[in-house]
């Protein structure tokens, strides 16, 4: 369970932000969407596998 505390003269906005901000961060919703259809091991790895060439493709890049 997440428990924010609210300082003083904080407006309700801000401290909402922070609790989005930290539940983001446990990953509870990612986790969730995961868990909603079954996905093979080796579909997962090939997807892997492919996100992980795309991202070293454009950082390749930045450092030319």
């Amino acid at each position: 369970m997440l428990i924010i505390n609210i300082k003083e003269n904080e407006s309700i906005d801000k401290a909402l932000k922070r609790f989005k901000k930290k539940f983001e961060k446990t990953g509870v919703l990612k986790e969730l969407r995961a868990r909603t259809s079954f996905e093979k091991p080796s579909v997962r790895r090939r997807s892997e596998i492919i996100r992980a060439a795309y991202k070293q493709k454009m950082y390749g890049n930045q450092n030319q």
